[in-house]
């Protein structure tokens, strides 16, 4: 997922294979619109979509060649996307804010203080767990928020079906400093001596696990990023260097995003949250990191919880006419998607190679018409059977 620019592509990489010079080759290189035929424009080497990509997203012929130019524009491309307008009725990323907001004020009242991984702690208002909060809270601003195309279709073009969707509100308040650049989960959440004791083909592997997107929640600007900067395969260990902070100072480019608009990157992307320098705007952003079925997400997620607070919505939401993507998006959002690990004396394989999953059933019970009474068994049977047994 990264190109190499050293001659060492197994084996352990070190602090000696971080070179300036290659890295700053790397991120020389500029985007070309014309290779990229869904996008609009290119601003700050960055890709820009509006609607020709939507329009060819809605079209199923067409949808598979969307998403690979998705994917290449993440490789081999800039490493970071823009989606204009990802959210075309405000009112949906308005209800959403006012349950984030409430959420802060409640978690403030309740003496909750929010740390950061790449700040001052209590610079920024985070909501942790802000995924499962707003489903279990406010479960049908959390159905019209994840039924959103968009980002159903780069989840899909990153990773495949099965991901696993976790979100971190970050509030930026006015005088709110920068972070650190850095790159993101898993190996951007190591110092350099623990990134270091992984082999160089982890080091690729990783970013392949995990997307990192932010939706804004207002007008904002202070995000930071370097395109081109994923593609340098000692990154995880160079991110840490002075030089590198110092390059990154120098160089980066900084995306004016409006409300509703949507930024997809690369986890490998050097970036960070820039500095708020209005005395009254607190700049929010609905950070996403999706999740690969086959790696571990960062956050846990009271999935059993989601699913029986969206239940009710969504047998409704289908009884007013929402479309099947509808439904399944706000499924893929919320619900479990892969079948393992499970306990395999209970958790059979029946009929196929895996047991059925928490999203299949979620499916199967809102396509049927099920009961919530019957849906609520079904679910707490299903999670029983997954947990390991003792004794």
């Amino acid at each position: 997922m990264t190109t190499s620019t050293t001659s060492l592509t197994t084996g352990l990489l070190s602090e000696a294979d971080c070179s300036i010079d290659d890295f700053a080759a790397l991120v020389h290189q500029q985007t070309q619109l014309a290779d990229y035929p869904h996008a609009d424009a290119v601003e700050s080497n960055v890709l820009i979509y509006r609607e020709r990509l939507r329009a060819a997203a809605g079209d199923p012929a067409q949808r598979t060649a969307v998403q690979a130019e998705l994917a290449r524009a993440l490789t081999d491309g800039p490493g970071i996307v823009v989606f204009k307008q990802a959210f075309e009725a405000l009112s949906v990323v308005d209800r959403a804010t006012d349950a984030f907001l409430a959420q802060i004020d409640a978690e403030k009242a309740a003496g909750v203080t929010g740390g950061d991984h790449f700040a001052k702690p209590g610079a920024n208002d985070r909501v942790w767990g802000a995924l499962d909060k707003l489903a279990i809270n406010a479960p049908e601003v959390f159905a019209d928020y994840y039924a959103n195309d968009l980002i159903a279709l780069i989840s899909q073009a990153w990773l495949g079906p099965s991901y696993q969707v976790t979100s971190q509100v970050n509030v930026v308040n006015p005088g709110g400093q920068a972070q650190v650049p850095h790159r993101d989960y898993h190996l951007g959440f190591m110092d350099a001596a623990t990134a270091a004791r992984f082999p160089a083909h982890v080091h690729r592997l990783s970013p392949a696990l995990t997307l990192q997107g932010a939706v804004a929640h207002c007008e904002t600007g202070p995000t930071l990023y370097l395109p081109y900067s994923h593609q340098y395969e000692p990154g995880y260990l160079a991110f840490h260097l002075p030089e590198f902070t110092a390059y990154f100072g120098e160089h980066y480019v900084q995306l004016s995003l409006e409300k509703g608009d949507a930024a997809f990157f690369n986890p490998a992307l050097f970036h960070g949250a820039g500095t708020n320098v209005s005395t009254d705007v607190r700049r929010m952003a609905n950070l996403l990191q999706i999740s690969s079925a086959f790696g571990r997400a960062m956050e846990t997620v009271d999935r059993v919880g989601m699913c029986r607070s969206l239940f009710p919505v969504l047998l409704a939401k289908k009884a007013a006419g929402a479309s099947d993507r509808y439904l399944d998006n706000v499924v893929s959002a919320s619900a479990e998607g892969y079948a393992f690990p499970t306990n395999l004396d209970r958790d059979q394989p029946v009929d196929g190679l895996a047991p059925q999953t928490q999203a299949e059933l979620v499916r199967q019970a809102v396509t049927e018409g099920w009961s919530r009474e019957a849906f609520e068994y079904a679910l707490d049977a299903q999670s029983a059977r997954t947990r390991a047994e003792h004794g």
